[in-house]
Protein backbone atom coordinates (compact mmCIF):
# COMPACT_ATOMS: atom_id res chain seq x y z
CA UNK A 1 0.00 0.00 0.00
CA UNK A 2 1.50 3.00 -1.03
CA UNK A 3 1.08 6.76 0.65
CA UNK A 4 -1.82 7.47 -1.29
CA UNK A 5 -3.32 4.71 -0.71
CA UNK A 6 -2.87 4.74 3.25
CA UNK A 7 -4.46 8.40 3.03
CA UNK A 8 -7.42 6.86 1.30
CA UNK A 9 -8.06 3.50 3.50
CA UNK A 10 -6.31 4.84 6.69
CA UNK A 11 -8.28 8.10 7.71
CA UNK A 12 -7.52 9.58 10.69
CA UNK A 13 -9.12 12.52 13.17
CA UNK A 14 -7.32 15.38 13.70
CA UNK A 15 -6.67 14.05 17.25
CA UNK A 16 -5.11 11.23 15.84
CA UNK A 17 -2.65 12.78 13.58
CA UNK A 18 -1.54 15.30 15.89
CA UNK A 19 -0.75 12.39 18.37
CA UNK A 20 1.14 10.88 15.58
CA UNK A 21 3.06 13.98 13.92
CA UNK A 22 3.65 14.85 17.10
CA UNK A 23 5.32 11.52 18.11
CA UNK A 24 7.10 11.34 15.09
CA UNK A 25 8.84 14.90 15.86
CA UNK A 26 9.95 14.13 19.66
CA UNK A 27 11.30 10.58 18.14
CA UNK A 28 12.81 11.88 15.13
CA UNK A 29 11.39 9.75 12.89
CA UNK A 30 10.94 9.87 8.77
CA UNK A 31 8.64 10.13 6.76
CA UNK A 32 8.59 6.53 5.44
CA UNK A 33 7.99 5.76 8.96
CA UNK A 34 5.26 8.16 9.07
CA UNK A 35 3.58 5.63 6.54
CA UNK A 36 4.47 2.99 8.18
CA UNK A 37 3.01 3.57 11.74
CA UNK A 38 -0.54 4.21 10.26
CA UNK A 39 -0.10 0.55 8.36
CA UNK A 40 0.87 -0.65 11.51
CA UNK A 41 -1.82 0.95 13.47
CA UNK A 42 -4.69 0.40 10.68
CA UNK A 43 -3.82 -3.42 11.14
CA UNK A 44 -3.97 -3.36 14.63
CA UNK A 45 -7.44 -2.01 14.47
CA UNK A 46 -8.83 -4.48 12.03
CA UNK A 47 -7.33 -7.42 14.68
CA UNK A 48 -9.64 -5.53 17.54
CA UNK A 49 -12.72 -5.23 14.67
CA UNK A 50 -12.42 -1.18 15.43
CA UNK A 51 -13.14 0.79 12.00
CA UNK A 52 -11.30 3.71 12.75
CA UNK A 53 -7.94 3.82 13.75
CA UNK A 54 -7.86 5.13 17.55
CA UNK A 55 -4.95 6.86 19.81
CA UNK A 56 -4.38 3.28 21.54
CA UNK A 57 -4.19 2.22 17.55
CA UNK A 58 -1.55 4.67 17.09
CA UNK A 59 0.42 4.81 20.76
CA UNK A 60 1.13 0.58 20.00
CA UNK A 61 2.15 1.45 16.50
CA UNK A 62 4.50 3.84 17.78
CA UNK A 63 5.93 1.62 20.37
CA UNK A 64 6.52 -0.89 18.08
CA UNK A 65 9.04 1.21 15.88
CA UNK A 66 12.33 1.88 16.24
CA UNK A 67 14.02 5.00 15.17
CA UNK A 68 15.55 4.97 12.10
CA UNK A 69 19.13 5.65 13.37
CA UNK A 70 19.05 3.10 14.96
CA UNK A 71 18.08 0.43 13.15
Amino acid sequence: MGSKDSKRFCPLRDEVRSILENSIARLKLSARAFDRVIKVARTIADLEAASDIETPHIAEAINYRTPDHEA
